[in-house]
């Protein structure tokens, strides 16, 4: 990743994302003060600078959050497989 620029990472991230749009993902956000927000979500939507996810709590309801694509490439955003736990950006460590 050394080699990439900020931009080349992003733009994968995002197409990494694009291919994976409608699949169950584990979802770890950092809300600052230590808070950290885990559920399980499904990626909904991508669009050019941000993505969505539908997250089903608890009662029937569903709430949809979105994130920017930065927010994986700084860590404070965390996306897993749901099954195996894997990461799903490996080329980034």
């Amino acid at each position: 990743m050394e080699s990439m620029n900020q931009l080349e990472v992003v733009g994968r991230i995002k197409s990494d994302l694009e291919n994976l749009t409608g699949q169950r993902v584990r979802l770890k956000a950092n809300m600052g003060r230590s808070k950290v927000f885990e559920r399980e979500a499904t990626l909904e939507q991508t669009h050019p600078s941000l993505f969505v996810l539908r997250i089903d709590e608890k009662r029937g309801r569903t709430a949809r959050v979105s994130y920017s694509y930065v927010d994986i490439l700084t860590g404070t955003v965390e996306l897993t497989h749901c099954e195996t736990g894997e990461c799903l950006f490996p080329w980034m460590n």
